[in-house]
C-alpha cells in the first residue's frame, strides 16, 4: 500500500534537522535568555542610520528663531541709535573678555587640536561618517577642492598681504627686532599659525560631530544634535538642546559679518583706487555693504542659487589665478625659498606661539588680544556655519579621513597661498617699492602689491567682482545654515527665514563698522571675541558628546568584542592546548563572554537606533529589509506626507511612560 511506504530521505532529514533546532532551542532556555533589543538587533550589529532615512517633520522653531531674532534685532536697532553707547559696552566687554578669558580661547584651541588627533589615531578614527560600507559621496580631488574653497574666503587677499607686513615691521612682543631676517620669518610663521592647523581644527571639530550624528545616527543637521548623548533626548531636544542653536546661531552672525564687513572694506578701498578719491569713510562702506546686500536678497528669492554656486567655483578659480600671477610676476627665486623655511619656522615655532598669555606681560597680552584671541574667536564663530558645510561634503569618509583630511590639507593650501602674498608684501617693502609703508591700511596693501607688478592694470576691477561674489555667497550660504538651524535641521528652510537672518547679518556689520576708526578693524574685533565666548564652552563640551558617542559605536563594540574574544580565547587554548589549537565561536557561560564588560541592553547603545515615526511614537522596522512596520516608504513623504511649510512645531511635553526616551534602565552603562 501507498501508505506504507516510508518517507523520503529528504524529508526525514527536515524533520531531524527541525528536531534539532527545537532541542536546542529547548535547551537554550534552560541557560540563556537572548536580551531584547530594539528591532531584534544587537547594537553591534546596526550599520548606521542616516538622516535621510528617518521619518521628520520640519518646521520651525519659533523658540530659536524668536529669542536669536529678537537678541540680534534689538542688537542692531541698539547699534543704529546709538553708536557710542553700543561703542563703550562693546569695548568693555572687549577689554574684560580678552584680560580675563583670553586663556580660555588659547586653551580651546590647544584643547581641540590635541583632541582630534587623538581620536583620529585612535580605533575610532577607522568609524566611518556614515553607514556601514558606504563609500564617499565626492572624489577626494573635489572634496580637497571644496574643503579649500571653504576657508579661501576673503582671507587671502585681505590677510594674506598685510598680516604677515604688519608682524614684519611691529614683531610680536619679545620675538624679534622688527624688520631683520629673524621678523620675516617670524611674521610668516605667526601668520601661519593664525590661518592653519589651530583654525582648521576647530572647522573638523563641529563637522565632524555634525556628519557623524547626522550620517551615522540618524540625527538632524543641528548643532544640538551632538549633545543627545550627553544631554539626554530629552534636554537636546529641547531648551538645552534649543540654547546651543542659539549661540550657534549669534556665533555665526557676528562672525560672518566681521568676513562681510572686512570684504566691504576692501571692496570701498578697490573702488577707492579705481575711481581716484582718496579718502574711504564708513558712509561709503554702509553703501557698498547696502549694495551687496540687495545682491544677495536677489539670490536669496529668485532661485538662483545654483548659479551663485557656480559663480563661487569661479571664485576659487579666480583666486588661485591671482596668487599664481602673483607668484610668476612678483619675487618669484626669494619666494620658491622662503615657503618652505617658512613652514618650518612655523613648525619650529608652534609651541612657543602656543605659550603666549597674559603672563608674559601686558605688551604680549595687548597683542594677544588684537590678533591671536581675536582669531580664535572668529574660527570659533565661523565653526557652525563651514562645519556644518564639509559635514555635508564629507559623508562615506572615516573620521581619520576626514579629521587629518580637513586639519592638514587646507591647511597646507594656504601656507603656499599666504606665503606667497605675504613674502611678495614683505619683499617690495625691504625694496622700497612706491606705495609700500609701514602705515598703510590692511585693505589697501593688496592693492599697493598689484601697483607694482608689471601688466596687472585690469586685475583691481576682477578683485572687486571676485570680492563682490564673496559677499554675496557667504551671506546667502551663511543664512542658509542659520535657517537650518532655526528650523530644526531642515536642509531646505523658507526662502523668508534666509533673508531674514542675511539682513540682520548686514545691519551687524554695519553696527560692526560704526564703533571701528578709518578701517574699522577695531569694531569687528571687539564684538567676535565677545559674542565668541559662550560659543567657545560649547566647542569644549562637542568634545565631550562626541567622544560618548563613539565609545558607543557598533564599530567600537565590535573591536571590544573581538579584542576581548580573542585574548579570552588565546589564554585558554595555550593553557589547554598549547600550540595545537584553533578558535571556535561557541557559547560561553555568562559573564565570561567577549561582550561581559558591555550591558548592551543599555540605552546609551540601543536608544539611538529605535525607528519612531514621524510623531515620535515607536514604530518597527528590518534593518535586513529596509521595511518600516507600518509599511511606510520614502514616497509616502513626497506624494502626501505634511512637509516642512505644513508642520507645525508640537508643544514639548514629557514622553509618554514606556517610550524609548523614558525606557532607561537603571544599570550603569560603560
Amino acid at each position: 500500500m501507498a501508505e506504507d511506504r516510508p518517507p523520503p530521505r529528504t524529508t526525514i532529514a527536515q524533520d531531524a534537522r527541525q528536531a534539532g533546532r527545537r532541542a536546542g532551542a529547548s535547551l537554550g532556555k534552560l541557560d540563556y535568555q537572548r536580551p531584547r533589543y530594539p528591532h531584534d538587533i544587537h547594537p553591534a550589529l546596526v550599520p548606521g542610520i542616516s538622516v535621510d532615512e528617518q521619518r521628520r517633520r520640519y518646521s520651525l522653531s519659533m523658540t530659536v528663531f524668536a529669542l536669536a531674532g529678537v537678541l540680534t534685532v534689538a542688537f542692531v536697532i541698539w547699534g543704529v541709535a546709538d553708536s557710542e553707547g553700543v561703542a563703550r559696552v562693546s569695548a568693555a566687554a572687549f577689554s574684560w573678555a580678552t584680560t580675563n578669558l583670553g586663556w580660555l580661547f588659547n586653551s580651546v584651541a590647544i584643547i581641540i587640536l590635541v583632541a582630534l588627533l587623538i581620536i583620529a589615531f585612535s580605533p575610532y578614527g577607522r568609524i566611518p561618517l556614515g553607514k556601514d560600507g558606504e563609500t564617499p559621496e565626492f572624489s577626494t580631488f573635489a572634496w580637497v577642492a571644496m574643503l579649500f574653497a571653504a576657508g579661501i574666503g576673503i582671507g587671502v587677499l585681505f590677510f594674506g598681504p598685510s598680516e604677515p607686513l604688519t608682524y614684519f615691521v611691529t614683531p610680536p612682543p619679545l620675538t624679534n627686532e622688527a624688520e631683520s631676517t629673524e621678523a620675516l620669518h617670524r611674521a610668516m610663521a605667526q601668520t601661519y599659525f593664525h590661518w592653519g592647523f589651530h583654525a582648521w581644527a576647530m572647522y573638523a571639530l563641529v563637522g565632524g560631530a555634525v556628519a557623524y550624528a547626522a550620517y551615522r545616527r540618524g540625527r538632524s543637521l543641528l548643532m544640538s544634535s551632538i549633545f543627545r548623548s550627553l544631554f539626554g533626548a530629552r534636554h537636546a531636544e529641547g531648551f538645552a538642546g534649543k540654547l546651543v542653536d542659539i549661540f550657534a546661531i549669534i556665533a555665526t552672525l557676528f562672525g560672518t559679518a566681521a568676513a562681510l564687513g572686512i570684504a566691504a572694506m576692501q571692496i570701498g578701498a578697490g573702488v577707492s583706487i579705481v575711481s581716484g578719491v582718496d579718502e574711504l569713510t564708513n558712509t561709503v562702506l554702509v553703501v557698498i555693504i547696502l549694495v551687496l546686500t540687495v545682491g544677495f536678497i536677489v539670490s536669496a528669492v529668485s532661485g538662483v542659487a545654483r548659479g551663485i554656486r557656480y559663480l563661487s567655483s569661479i571664485n576659487i578659480v579666480l583666486t588661485v589665478g591671482i596668487v599664481g600671477l602673483v607668484l610668476f610676476l612678483g619675487p618669484t627665486l626669494f619666494l620658491m625659498n622662503l615657503l618652505p623655511s617658512a613652514m618650518m619656522e612655523y613648525l619650529g615655532s608652534m609651541f612657543d606661539m602656543m605659550g603666549r598669555s597674559l603672563s608674559w606681560g601686558e605688551e604680549t597680552q595687548t597683542y594677544q588680544s588684537a590678533w591671536t584671541v581675536y582669531y580664535w574667536a572668529w574660527w570659533i564663530s565661523w565653526s557652525p556655519f563651514v562645519g556644518i558645510f564639509i559635514a555635508r561634503i564629507s559623508r562615506g569618509r572615516t573620521v581619520r579621513q576626514f579629521l587629518l583630511g580637513t586639519i592638514l590639507i587646507p591647511s597646507s593650501l594656504l601656507f603656499v597661498a599666504y606665503g606667497i602674498m605675504g613674502g611678495t608684501s614683505i619683499w617690495m617693502y625691504r625694496e622700497g617699492l612706491p606705495g609700500m609703508s609701514a602705515d598703510l591700511a590692511p585693505a589697501e596693501v593688496f592693492f599697493a602689491v598689484l601697483d607694482n607688478l608689471p601688466y596687472v592694470g585690469w586685475l583691481p576691477y576682477v578683485v572687486i567682482v571676485v570680492l563682490s561674489i564673496f559677499f554675496i555667497t557667504s551671506a546667502d550660504s551663511a543664512s542658509v545654515v542659520m535657517g537650518m538651524l532655526a528650523s530644526n535641521g531642515d536642509q531646505n528652510p523658507r526662502r523668508w527665514v534666509v533673508v531674514f537672518w542675511g539682513l540682520v547679518m548686514s545691519g551687524i556689520a554695519v553696527v560692526m563698522l560704526s564703533l571701528g576708526d578709518a578701517t574699522a578693524l577695531e569694531g569687528l574685533q571687539q564684538l567676535v571675541i565677545v559674542t565668541a565666548v559662550p560659543f567657545a564652552l560649547v566647542m569644549l563640551l562637542i568634545i565631550v558628546a562626541w567622544f560618548r558617542d563613539l565609545r558607543t559605536d557598533p564599530l567600537t563594540l565590535r573591536h571590544l568584542y573581538a579584542e576581548n574574544a580573542v585574548r579570552n580565547a588565546v589564554v585558554e587554548g595555550v593553557d589547554q592546548y598549547g600550540d595545537d589549537f584553533a578558535l571556535e565561536v561557541v557559547h560561553a557561560r555568562p559573564g565570561g563572554g567577549a561582550g561581559a564588560e558591555v550591558d548592551s541592553e543599555h540605552e546609551n547603545y540601543t536608544e539611538w537606533y529605535r525607528r519612531t515615526d514621524e510623531n515620535g511614537d515607536p514604530v518597527d522596522y528590518d534593518y535586513e529589509t529596509g521595511e518600516w512596520g507600518d509599511g511606510w516608504t520614502a514616497d509616502d513623504t513626497e506624494e502626501g506626507a505634511p512637509g516642512p511649510e505644513e508642520a507645525a512645531e508640537p508643544e514639548e511635553a514629557p514622553p509618554a511612560e514606556g517610550s524609548p526616551r523614558d525606557d532607561a534602565a537603571n544599570r550603569n552603562p560603560v
